[in-house]
């Protein structure tokens, strides 16, 4: 049999076997994370406090229609992992064509809503007339150019199912390379201002995808995809969108309730905005590893579960919650610690760094509770039950939050930091509900 970059995490070592897949995926994510946050670093010392506050204000909008598709993404792995773990090729096959079919069809409905949407959107969030310009420029031009990171995702998606997360790292290495080399060429020299930023990330994005298409169609490979093969096999789709619709409108209305933070958020002015931007670019970081390992843990169960090796699935759970905490834990000990130095990379406006360090000091130990949140909605998902983990998180990321915000700005104190501390409300809620769900249902889990 022929050398393969697949990685069956059926047998070995638990905890071995996730940090191996996880790593890359983390690395990559980090690359990935800097296409956005380089963008805000070169206009927020650069261009100036209201380029950085607009850029900042985009990435929920963004984030809405992104966080959507990797619903989609997340179900293509979670049916690709079973049929790789349970060893069906002719069923590997056809998934994949299936999902390629439907991302092409998904890229083009993208790419009109998303731009169609973008004023309303920022009308929503009470954009400030210094900022909605800028912010509206820069979404348009991201949004045209969307496809790419789609594309890439659900490539990477693909790899990530059959266990190679290596690859799709050396591919983000590249293009965030080529980001930061456009960033600087387009700002610098050209003196595009924010529009630069917006099309240095989309032509990076566009090589990234361009690379993953060139390695699923001529990879010999049991993944391989094959353009003259690319249909729609509907009760297989019917499964990605049964697994992957709960992930999606969770994230989507996730996203949504955000964008109303972003709005209590924007009254106070774009110093606050831009606090607030630098804070979340950090907050992002801080959260890769949940998010990595929260990746770890579909992929893992989802393998498992194709080999019928039930009682391993609910191990690699346990392990990676174990793992995600403690590797979360240091990363925020340092931040919080270092939180004048690190919203400094984005900016030297006092202001804006007072307001960042705020923010952050406030909440970064709280995303311990978000570290049990992802790794148990990941792990359920690979389970092949998304229902659950989408009706938690919109209890607590969505209705609890927005109650907060209601009663906190109306009865209570309307200050920065008592809207910004919504995002720890909604982790601990939901944090309590989710591990009170899986420790009732593990067992039926674990007994087939």
């Amino acid at each position: 049999m022929a050398k393969t970059t697949a990685r069956n995490l059926t047998e070995g070592n638990i905890a071995k076997q996730i940090i191996l897949f996880s790593l890359p995926l983390m690395l990559g994510n980090i690359f990935q994370m800097l296409y956005n946050t380089v963008d805000s670093i070169v206009v927020g010392n650069y261009v100036g406090t209201q380029a950085l506050a607009a850029v900042g204000s985009t990435t929920m909008i963004v984030n809405l229609f992104v966080f959507f598709f990797n619903g989609f993404s997340i179900g293509a792995g979670v049916i690709i992992g079973r049929y790789f773990g349970s060893k069906d090729m002719k069923s590997l096959h056809t998934a994949i064509e299936t999902v390629m079919a439907a991302s092409f069809i998904l890229c083009v409905l993208f790419t009109a809503v998303s731009i169609f949407m973008v004023e309303p959107m920022l009308r929503m969030m009470a954009t400030p007339a210094d900022v909605f310009d800028s912010a509206s420029l820069y979404l348009r031009i991201y949004f045209a150019g969307i496809s790419g990171l789609l594309i890439y995702n659900i490539g990477s998606g693909i790899l990530r199912a059959v266990g190679d997360t290596t690859r799709p790292l050396y591919f983000l290495i590249l293009t965030s390379i080529l980001n930061i080399i456009l960033d600087l060429l387009f700002v610098l020299v050209f003196h595009m201002g924010i529009a630069g930023v917006a099309f240095a990330t989309i032509i990076a994005q566009f090589v990234s995808a361009g690379m993953c298409l060139l390695l699923l169609s001529t990879t010999k490979d049991v993944y391989r995809f094959s353009w003259t093969d690319m249909k729609i096999d509907f009760d297989i789709l019917k499964r990605i969108f049964a697994v992957g619709m709960p992930a999606a409108i969770q994230s989507m209305l996730t996203t949504f309730s955000n964008i109303f933070v972003q709005g209590y958020i924007n009254y106070f002015g774009s110093g606050v905005m831009a606090g607030w931007s630098c804070y979340n670019k950090i907050d992002m970081f801080i959260m890769l590893p949940m998010s990595s390992m929260a990746m770890a843990a579909t992929t893992f169960v989802a393998q498992n579960v194709g080999a019928g090796k039930m009682k391993r699935a609910h191990a690699g759970t346990v392990t990676t919650n174990i793992l995600t905490v403690s590797i979360t834990g240091i990363i925020a000990a340092v931040i919080f610690i270092f939180a004048p130095a690190s919203v400094s990379l984005f900016t030297s406006d006092p202001d804006v760094i007072k307001y960042g360090v705020l923010f952050l000091r406030a909440n970064v130990f709280f995303l311990l509770f978000n570290c049990i949140n992802h790794v148990l909605a990941g792990s359920l998902r690979g389970y092949g039950d998304s229902k659950a983990p989408m009706v938690i998180m919109l209890t607590g990321f969505v209705a609890v939050r927005q109650v907060y915000l209601f009663v906190m700005t109306r009865f209570i104190s309307n200050t920065a930091a008592l809207v910004g501390f919504s995002y720890p409300v909604g982790w601990m809620v939901t944090c309590a509900l989710e591990v009170a769900y899986y420790l009732k249902n593990k067992d039926s889990y674990s007994a087939s």
